[in-house]
């Protein structure tokens, strides 16, 4: 299994968002622990799954183009 693993700094320059923005309003509302990051050995440490982040990205954005942005930052695909 050959996955890539990022830093939040790493996801940052790739996605280009602030980290701040990643560590405040992405983490653990869009981007969910066990699906698109891990704590490796149970640690504080983040390391996001770049495979899976990606494809979600592109997912999201082709699937849905009728979608509805809601206020606790999810989307209304009605």
């Amino acid at each position: 299994m050959s996955q890539v693993y990022l830093t939040t700094q790493e996801l940052a320059e790739r996605i280009k968002y602030d980290v701040r923005t990643i560590r405040e309003r992405l983490k653990d509302s869009v981007l969910l622990e066990g699906v698109h990051y891990i704590r490796p050995f149970g640690g504080r440490k983040i390391l996001y799954i770049w495979d899976v982040i990606e494809q979600d990205m592109i997912g999201h954005s082709t699937n849905y183009v009728f979608s509805v942005p809601m206020a606790g930052g999810g989307v209304c695909r009605g």
